[in-house]
């Protein structure tokens, strides 16, 4: 039963189609980017699978290379809007029994919203943060996640999540992401 809690043990980080190439009409592209790449470093940091995805990268190119290192696989070329529509993604968080999908990138009307609503519909609790995702207008971004709570996700902030995956600062990697959260405020 969903707990409205993001556990380290049950989550998966999906990062939607941050590519470069995309990110220069994107609303604050650059405080998403940033805080992309510090729940991808948290996630790194705490053990958690992180996936990306590149929407059609032979000619939009590749996932921006901070993120490159911290990837548990090559990203997944896709075609499809959702990223399910690269078999391999739901593949992967099948065979790794994940149960929560932590959802950042662009755009959040478009391919983060695409991929929300099956990740619902096949019984996954979906976390969208949403100072990590963004679009090409606010209005684009706005109806993005009104649409994805309504369905069912939680909305989170990063560093939410990152709280939420260590449960107390009794942790062992407690002063890691500390410093994480630090560095990126």
């Amino acid at each position: 039963m969903p707990t409205g809690i993001a556990s380290r043990e049950e989550s998966l980080l999906l990062l939607v189609d941050l590519q470069p190439s995309f990110l220069g009409g994107i609303v604050e592209s650059e405080s998403v980017l940033k805080r992309c790449e510090f729940l991808a470093r948290v996630a790194h940091e705490l053990h958690v699978p992180i996936l990306a995805t590149e929407q059609y990268p032979e000619r939009m190119g590749g996932t921006d290379d901070r993120f490159i290192t911290l990837l548990s696989e090559p990203p997944y070329a896709k075609m499809a809007f959702s990223c399910l529509g690269c078999e391999s993604v739901l593949e992967y968080i099948r065979k790794h029994e994940k149960e929560q999908i932590v959802l950042v990138g662009i755009e959040t009307h478009i391919c983060v919203t695409q991929t929300a609503l099956p990740l619902l519909e096949f019984g996954y609790e979906v976390f969208v943060c949403e100072d990590a995702v963004s679009s090409r207008s606010d209005d684009r971004h706005n109806i993005g996640i009104n649409r994805i709570r309504d369905a069912g996700a939680q909305v989170a902030h990063t560093e939410s999540i990152a709280y939420e995956w260590m449960g107390s600062a009794g942790h062992p990697n407690f002063r890691e992401v500390l410093k994480l959260v630090k560095d990126f405020a």
